[in-house]
């Protein structure tokens, strides 16, 4: 029994001191709750006077019409007033909680999560996501001038030859397409208008060309040409592999968007159009044939360098809202070197950036 009495009078002695010296803070704790609850109409009056002076700020550069700043004078002063009618509200129910238990649970405050800045790979168009990872140690920034997307295009690809045009092509419109895939990055060029953006990034391209007629590229003399083919043919094509890295200038409205600890730009359902252009390398070329010989079904994929250019750099440009885009691209390189008769890449298809 001594033993239970001798462990049972510590833990008596730690509760009455602690409720004691609790008794005598919580006091102290009410007056300064009650302080800086006068001081909650002046705290949001100064930040409410900060808001419409960088609106008026706004307004006289041009960024906004005055009907939009009056729209946001209106918001920020409801913003405020509900800040203060909450804030109030919130100090009101700490003072009250003191009091009802004599300052007991006045140090069991909660710790407010922590914000946290997402980096999406998305695999849907506009805001959806899919596949998301977060770093919960990276503060979200008040502004973000950059953002990254998947870019995925496709479509019609064909050829152009000096001084003729897409009707007098030797290739198949509908049976011949290019792929494209890659990773960009988008810009904004000025500090406080999103209206001009760069976007640049790395893409691979894939460009297919389907010759019209029982025909075959065959190389010969440091030159390709197109040759018809001893058998007939079930399927010929031809593809051009290349790295490159496009550089647009992006033009097109945004919706400014507001919050407590950020601004943000969005181009969510927003018009955009870009000009550029594309360098890089073509890293091969191959072509795929199949046909029929002596009742035997026969495939071939022959991967030879078919004296395409080394170098690949072109022409391209995009229209269209949000992420899905009316796409077009023009090689400037042509497709082959030392052709009697240059021919360059184009395209026309639909890009969506991710």
């Amino acid at each position: 029994m001594n033993h239970i009495v001798h462990k049972i009078i510590p833990l008596l002695f730690i509760l009455l001191t602690g409720t004691l010296f609790a008794q005598e803070d919580y006091q102290d704790r009410i007056e300064k709750l009650k302080a800086a609850r006068e001081q909650v109409v002046t705290a949001e009056k100064e930040a409410l006077k900060a808001e419409v002076l960088e609106i008026e700020r706004r307004r006289e550069a041009g960024e906004i019409s005055a009907e939009q700043a009056q729209v946001l004078k209106t918001e920020a002063a409801r913003k405020r007033a509900l800040n203060i009618e909450d804030r109030q509200q919130m100090i009101d129910r700490e003072i009250a909680l003191l009091e009802r238990n004599a300052g007991v649970v006045a140090t069991q405050e909660k710790t407010p999560p922590k914000e946290v800045e997402r980096i999406e790979l998305s695999l849907g168009v506009g805001e959806a996501s899919w596949i998301r990872w977060e770093d919960p140690d990276r503060p979200v920034p008040y502004d973000r001038r950059t953002y990254s997307d998947m870019v995925l295009a496709f479509g019609l690809n064909n050829a152009i030859a000096d001084g003729q045009g897409l009707e007098d092509s030797p290739y198949k419109v509908a049976g011949s397409r290019f792929f494209e895939i890659g990773w960009a990055w988008r810009t904004r060029v000025f500090k406080e208008s999103n209206f001009m953006r760069l976007h640049y990034g790395v893409s691979f391209q894939f460009n297919g060309l389907k010759p019209e007629g029982n025909q075959v590229f065959v190389s010969e003399n440091g030159q390709t040409t197109l040759q018809p083919f001893d058998v007939e043919l079930r399927k010929a094509k031809f593809r051009m592999d290349n790295l490159v890295v496009p550089v647009h200038l992006e033009f097109g409205p945004s919706r400014f968007r507001e919050y407590e600890d950020r601004i943000r730009y969005s181009l969510r359902n927003q018009f955009r159009i870009g000009f550029g252009g594309y360098a890089g390398l073509n890293l091969g070329a191959r072509q795929k044939l199949k046909y029929t010989r002596d009742g035997e079904r026969v495939k071939d994929k022959l991967k030879r360098d078919y004296n395409t250019s080394d170098f690949v750099y072109g022409l391209s440009a995009y229209i269209g809202v949000e992420g899905v885009l009316l796409y077009a691209k023009y090689d400037l390189n042509p497709i082959f070197e030392n052709a009697a008769v240059e021919q360059h890449n184009v395209s026309l298809g639909l890009r969506f950036d991710l």
